[in-house]
């Protein structure tokens, strides 16, 4: 069993347990242990079978801990689980994913009306029966109806991060066989927010070998179909679908750009190779008068045989790249390799869970030249935000730091939160002894679309606030976007020079490429960042660069693309 798969049961025992009302401190050991577990290089169960070591010796598993994975890893289950499957239906934990109930009303509607269901949920809030019970009324009903129809649009999805990361683990395993190519291709290769399935594409003489392989893969949790050039089955327990197709490897290229689409941009690349007199498949571009075949190796020589520069991938959603690249006017992405700094990451002095130094020795492995640290403000109590003598106080600390000594240049932040009337959350005199101010909603998310603009406006009209955090509150397959008047605010930023920020945490990928290239028009900078709340979540940079570039931005648009002091100099001065 994956690690993966023994943090989900502990967290859903957790959620059932919490839905029971059980002790909180229990609780928070199972939240912990999944942590622990879920972020842990090697194999946690595998530890059980060696006499030599203790799974105790692991930071954050104790005893309890322990004999509940001896007993997961005998029988794949263990004691308090199936206590809690016995006493509330497995479909209990499915409602914790709508907005607006917690354990506790969940528990409530359970005992009074003994629903456990989506469309059992729904069914009650249709009827007016929820209002009926304490501390509910009819803006939950509404809102709960609201987030069950956006909890089925985003059913069957599954974030970027957890696609790439099954690609990865499906290519590491074909590679084995030797192929000569292989690849990811649809919506994971245009770097889509999530993705319905995963793609990939093998080519060479042992490609059929491949599909034996994957077909045999024990990770397969079911084996949905084998021909003779696919075979498809749902990884995990997750049940996501990836689908392994062996191509010739003079078709690669074609069916590279063919699988990936989108199917917009593929029909419209259809029609003007038509209009050119080729036709254009998976297989290859061929001339329609005489099947003779011109292009298919690569996806560049099927571009620009059809006169046009090489498409990147995430810019293929036929929203005028088509026409760009037959101009010879494509932008020059952004890339990974471009950013010198991450500029938005917590420690452990609010909700983080490493210090400054380990953060900063992090960054530096990953080859940065810079980081901000931006813990958060005192509104967020849960995180232990910072008060303005603690902000006071950190800005200090950073003044006399060793950069040389952590080979790394650190500048003081604070992601600030914009309260409800859209001052900020620490006064000014402090903000104003730090480098980088991140101004963010974390509170007040259902606001009336003209009262959440002017919050936003009256933040980027405060003098020291540089950046705007995770600008349209979203968490993906969780919670939409909160209501406003982007265009405002972006023609806003840009006028008093207040950059946007893309987050890079998968959760979030906020703000979207529709957005971006709306806000670049009106003349925003952006900053891409992880928002990294441990080391591993600076790995997320790669997901906030896929967005700037579906979002068609250059080196030039991204801030923390330049040196420090160059970085430093480029953020909006205080007045």
């Amino acid at each position: 069993m994956e690690n993966v798969e023994v943090a989900r049961l502990l967290d859903e025992t957790a959620d059932l347990m919490e839905i029971a009302g059980e002790d909180s401190f229990r609780i928070r050991s199972y939240r912990n242990a999944r942590a622990v577990i879920e972020g842990y290089p090697e194999r946690v169960l595998d530890i059980l079978k060696d006499p030599s070591r203790k799974v105790t010796d692991i930071s954050g598993i104790g005893k309890g801990i322990a004999a509940i994975l001896a007993e997961l890893a005998e029988r794949g289950s263990f004691e308090r689980r199936d206590e809690m499957m016995h006493k509330y239906p497995p479909s209990a934990l499915e409602l914790l994913k709508i907005q607006g109930l917690g354990p506790k009303s969940i528990r409530t509607i359970y005992e009074q009306f003994r629903v456990s269901t989506i469309d059992g949920l729904e069914r009650l809030c249709q009827e007016g029966k929820l209002r009926e019970l304490p501390r509910m009324g009819e803006k939950l009903e509404q809102k709960v109806l609201r987030s069950i129809a956006q909890y089925r649009r985003s059913s069957g999805r599954f974030l970027l991060s957890f696609a790439d990361a099954t690609a990865k683990e499906v290519i590491a395993l074909l590679q084995q066989e030797g192929v000569d190519s292989i690849t990811p291709a649809g919506s994971l290769r245009r770097g889509k927010e999530t993705a319905g399935d995963v793609d990939i594409l093998v080519a060479g003489p042992r490609a059929t070998e491949a599909l034996d392989t994957f077909a045999k893969w024990p990770r397969l949790a079911e084996l949905l179909g084998k021909g003779e050039g696919k075979a498809s089955g749902r990884v995990g327990v997750e049940g996501i679908q990836v689908d392994v197709r062996a191509v010739p490897v003079e078709s690669f290229g074609a069916a590279m750009q063919y699988f990936t689409g989108s199917k917009e941009h593929n029909v419209a690349l259809r029609q003007r190779a038509l209009k050119m007199g080729f036709t254009l498949n998976e297989y290859g571009l061929a001339r329609v008068d005489n099947g003779e075949r011109v292009a298919g190796v690569t996806e560049e020589e099927i571009y620009n045989k059809l006169g046009l520069a090489f498409i990147p991938p995430e810019m293929r959603e036929n929203q005028g790249e088509i026409e760009a690249a037959a101009a010879g006017e494509l932008p020059a992405l952004v890339e990974l390799a471009d950013m010198r700094g991450d500029i938005h990451m917590h420690t452990t002095a609010t909700d983080g869970r490493a210090t400054l130094e380990e953060m900063a020795a992090a960054a530096k492995a990953y080859g940065y030249e810079y980081i901000a640290i931006t813990d958060h403000s005192k509104a967020l109590a849960m995180a232990n935000g910072l008060d303005e003598k603690r902000v006071v106080e950190f800005a200090h600390r950073v003044k006399e730091l060793d950069h040389e000594g952590l080979g790394i240049r650190v500048f003081s932040g604070l992601e600030c939160d914009i309260l409800k009337d859209g001052q900020m959350d620490i006064e000014r005199d402090a903000l104003d002894e730090l480098d980088v101010v991140i101004a963010s909603v974390h509170s007040f998310m259902n606001l009336e679309s003209q009262e959440m603009t002017d919050r936003l406006l009256a933040a980027i009209e405060h003098p020291s606030v540089q950046i705007i955090g995770h600008p349209t509150g979203r968490l993906l397959l969780h919670r939409d976007a909160y209501a406003y008047d982007f265009e405002r605010i972006a023609a806003a930023a840009a006028k008093h020079g207040v950059a946007l920020e893309i987050n890079a945490s998968p959760e979030r990928l906020d703000i979207s490429a529709a957005l971006i290239r709306q806000a670049k028009a009106r003349g925003c900078k952006f900053t891409i960042a992880t928002d990294a709340h441990h080391p591993k979540h600076l790995a997320n940079m790669p997901y906030g660069v896929k967005m700037a570039r579906r979002g068609w931005l250059e080196g030039g648009d991204v801030l923390n693309t330049l040196t420090a002091d160059k970085f430093r100099r480029s953020l909006r001065a205080r007045k």
